[in-house]
């Protein structure tokens, strides 16, 4: 489980030169961030991908940007579990959570049918459908870790991950204002901007600018769609091993659910059964997220932009037709359903 991401002794010294860079470009991201209001993870990226050249083969820096892109990633997305509960369920209700859950599914089929027509692969459709559907750039991360990789999956994963925090920036400032335009009550303006809006840091600040009760709300929501990863990586494993496209290393096949999603159920279980402290559930919540920014510098790091720029006028239409269908089937679930 979490212990077959602690790597031996050996690998953490030369590891260590790239895993300080990812580190520096992750800190300078979030100073950015917290002076000038841009989000953190879109500086990261971009501060990574105009240091692609310390991912060249030979230097000192490559087998630590590599290692942290993979296993510092992997730590990220499972202690994303320690704020996870199945209180969440009881305080949202049956009709919510069955909207939040029909628009992951639909989205992802969305995306499925859609990439046929810009040229895309089922696998770009899985990463980008679940990227948007579930928690942006986490979801984009754990989903490319059991996707059967080719010669492009980095440059698709990084493409992912541009798109959405961009999309969700823009959705942090116009959704709060469509809200009030369609006239949404502070829980219903909650369930829509948790539904649809792509990261967790995006959600809460749309939320939070309408009110309280929206913000804790819409925060609730986000979360209940964090806690379909888990099963959502399962499904694809399972679909892509009985396909016989899963990758074999050594001729065996990869685990149903990698170790860190295993991790992420496990954290999960303990905290809907009272077993973390709120305070734990706080730091483990601040880790994941240093986690995942410092890898998301590292995969930035690892991409060349020029590689990056070939992805296409298809995938950008693709990616934002998922989100504009997942904003239009939200709004009108909640207007179904009063």
């Amino acid at each position: 489980m979490l212990t077959s991401m602690i790597p031996s002794r050996g690998t953490l010294t030369d590891a260590f030169p790239g895993f300080a860079v990812s580190v520096l470009v992750a800190a300078t991201a979030q100073f950015l961030s917290d002076h000038y209001g841009a989000p953190a993870m879109l500086l990261a990226l971009l501060l990574g991908l105009a240091l692609n050249f310390l991912a060249d083969e030979g230097t000192r820096t490559a087998p630590g940007i590599a290692f942290t892109a993979r296993t510092v990633l992997r730590l990220g997305v499972a202690l994303l579990g320690a704020r996870i509960s199945v209180d969440m369920l009881a305080a949202l209700g049956g009709a919510s959570i069955a909207l939040v859950v029909a628009g992951v599914i639909l989205t992802i089929l969305f995306a499925l049918v859609a990439s046929r027509f810009v040229g895309r692969g089922w696998r770009f459709a899985l990463l980008t459908g679940g990227s948007v559907a579930i928690c942006g750039a986490s979801a984009a991360m754990a989903i490319a870790a059991v996707l059967p990789k080719h010669e492009k999956s980095e440059r698709d994963l990084v493409f992912t991950v541009l798109s959405v925090t961009v999309l969700s920036t823009v959705a942090m400032v116009l959704y709060p204002m469509l809200s009030n335009a369609f006239g949404f009550t502070p829980r219903d303006s909650g369930v829509f901007l948790g539904g649809t809006i792509h990261d967790v840091a995006q959600v809460v600040g749309a939320g939070f600018s309408i009110g309280p009760e929206t913000g804790e709300t819409a925060t609730l929501v986000k979360l209940i769609r964090v806690s379909m990863l888990a099963p959502v990586v399962l499904c694809f494993s399972l679909v892509i091993r009985a396909r016989g496209l899963a990758d074999t290393d050594g001729g065996k096949a990869p685990p149903l659910l990698p170790g860190f999603v295993i991790g992420f159920l496990v954290l999960a279980a303990l905290n809907s059964f009272g077993l973390i402290p709120q305070a734990v559930s706080d730091v483990a919540g601040d880790l994941s997220r240093w986690a995942l920014l410092i890898s998301i510098a590292a995969v930035g790091i690892k991409t060349s932009l020029k590689k990056m720029l070939e992805v296409g006028g298809g995938a950008i239409a693709l990616i934002v037709a998922e989100t504009i269908f997942l904003g239009v089937f939200v709004v009108a679930g909640l207007h179904f359903l009063g």
